[in-house]
């Protein structure tokens, strides 16, 4: 497909993702936007216009300051509209087209918001290779792995009040550390902040208290993906991490980038996971093409620096995909929440 405006080369934002996002202007408020080679595709100016009254969507929930109404209609709205936003943006008869200066806005002129209210976040530990290089940073390297990592997604509970938008400022956190070689902790700024290359599954459907949420059916509870990152103390982390895992090491900030792209986006890129051994237990045995081929670049550009790559992975890389995470979270019962 191409679209009867110019896309620039090499952009993120082709007719293929339209990932969601929500931005504000001088004119106007927090509303859903969908991303679209350099512009910003304003949805509430095409729901004005009369554009998406058939898909009988509730009127003002593309005016919302966060995605979480329009996610709750559920997934067939999520295609529809996909669907739509294509063929308005690829029919050079589109009605759209001689409304564009209304509702194409240039991204470098609109301010990105969070785009979630998030109720919860849980962060799982699902590579084994990021997992073997911890432990053997806090653990003997012998035993990098412990002896149920190859049996459950191990994850921890972080702090939502503290997930900001990329490029949010953070504070370098303080807490207690023990020095090499001393017999009591000291107290103060973090030697040691780190941060990993992540990203994040948006909950796209509620459940209910006790509700479990079968590996087969996990998918269908999943909106899109983000980048997003946990900053780590790893002086802190490591004297307080035993025996219940991390706290002030963690929850000081994480960071979330402010365009989601949709699961039907990322289709096309299924690829087979990791050969799990030992074989997980019933609960968790999944079938298919669980991972995604998402190409990653971790860079650092001090400031009036250069820019140097210094890790490149994949997604494919994941040891425990999206829906064994999924299931395993909601096995005992634990209730999910749009926009978690």
């Amino acid at each position: 497909m191409s679209t009867w405006f110019p896309i620039p080369d090499h952009s993120d934002f082709t007719i293929y993702n339209l990932p969601y996002g929500i931005f504000s202007t001088a004119a106007h408020t927090p509303r859903v936007g969908v991303a679209i080679g350099d512009q910003v595709l304003d949805l509430q100016a095409v729901a004005e216009l009369g554009l998406l009254d058939d898909l009988l969507i509730e009127k003002g929930v593309f005016a919302q300051p966060v995605l979480n109404d329009f996610i709750n209609l559920g997934r067939p709205v999520w295609r529809a509209v996909r669907a739509r936003l294509q063929e308005l943006l690829t029919n050079p008869d589109a009605p759209l087209r001689k409304h564009a200066d209304r509702v194409l806005l240039d991204q470098s002129a609109v301010r990105m918001e969070m785009p979630l209210s998030i109720g919860d976040y849980t962060d799982f530990y699902s590579s084994i290779d990021h997992a073997t290089n911890v432990g053997k940073m806090f653990r003997d390297p012998a035993n990098a792995l412990l002896p149920n990592w190859r049996h459950l997604p191990v994850g921890y509970h972080g702090r939502a009040s503290s997930i900001v938008l990329s490029g949010h400022p953070l504070h370098r956190p303080k807490g207690q550390m023990l020095p090499k070689g001393a017999g009591t902790p000291i107290f103060g700024a973090s030697q040691r902040l780190d941060f990993e290359l992540e990203t994040a599954f948006v909950i796209g459907k509620s459940t209910e208290l006790g509700q479990p949420i079968p590996v087969e059916k996990a998918e269908e509870h999943i909106f899109g993906m983000v980048l997003f990152n946990d900053w780590s103390a790893r002086d802190i982390q490591q004297w307080e991490y035993v025996p219940l895992g991390p706290f002030l090491g963690k929850n000081f900030g994480s960071s979330i980038s402010p365009w989601i792209v949709t699961m039907e986006a990322l289709e096309p890129f299924r690829v087979a996971g990791y050969q799990q051994e030992p074989e997980p237990l019933p609960y968790l045995r999944y079938t298919g093409l669980g991972n995604y081929d998402i190409q990653l670049t971790v860079s650092i550009q001090p400031e009036n620096g250069a820019e140097t790559v210094v890790s490149r992975s994949n997604t494919r890389f994941l040891y425990w995909n999206m829906a064994q995470q999924l299931a395993h979270h909601t096995v005992n019962g634990c209730n999910m929440r749009v926009g978690d």
